[in-house]
């Protein structure tokens, strides 16, 4: 009873106000499966984006797909992060500020994937086809562990160069000064505290 309880509550919601705001999804001890648009408990969890309100991922991305389920890409990113010494809630926290969780999202810059990899990046980490969710995400954590390793675990300048780059990290000695860069950093580590 409980599960058909949970999925017509899912289906309401999902025909009551399409792509109307984030979904949030929190199952409890007993089984029983909530969702919410406004989550008022940190137990819950993202389940699906909405990017259509977004204005930033909205403007910033070609969207041939929307996000996906998270929990799709689950067994890679624990794979990946097992296999590389990565936090998972960290690389979870990454996609979702990259790319909102659409493996087919396209920057203006030319930035692909689930972890927005540049193609030269790709190339350099062998990454095949950055599309390809389990190709992005395992050249993504690579590429994290790289950076946790050059800056000795300091997270937000691994961060700051995964998003601005390393040239610009050492240039200024630390998280440079750009709007986006510190704003980046704060929110995936904000969005990796949530995922924990």
């Amino acid at each position: 009873m409980k599960i058909y309880r949970t999925l017509f509550i899912c289906l309401a919601l999902a025909v009551a106000c399409p792509a109307a705001a984030d979904i949030y999804r929190y199952e409890d001890p007993d089984g029983t499966v909530h969702f919410t648009d406004a989550p008022t408990d940190r137990r819950f969890k993202i389940f699906m984006r909405d990017l259509k309100k977004d204005k930033k991922l909205r403007t910033s991305f070609k969207l041939p797909g929307y996000a996906r389920n998270p929990a799709e890409f689950e067994p890679i990113i624990q794979s990946c992060a097992k296999e590389f010494g990565v936090d998972c809630s960290l690389v979870k926290a990454v996609i979702h500020a990259e790319s909102g969780y659409n493996p087919n999202a396209v920057s203006p810059k030319g930035a692909q994937g689930l972890m927005q990899l540049m193609p030269k990046t790709a190339q350099g980490l062998k990454v095949a086809d950055s599309l390809n969710p389990s190709d992005n995400i395992r050249g993504g954590v690579r590429y994290l562990r790289f950076l946790l390793d050059t800056f000795k675990g300091n997270e937000e300048l691994a961060l700051a160069a995964y998003n601005s780059g390393l040239n610009k990290v050492a240039r200024y000695g630390g998280i440079p000064p750009y709007q986006e860069t510190r704003q980046y950093v704060s929110k995936v580590l904000s969005y990796r505290n949530n995922y924990r």
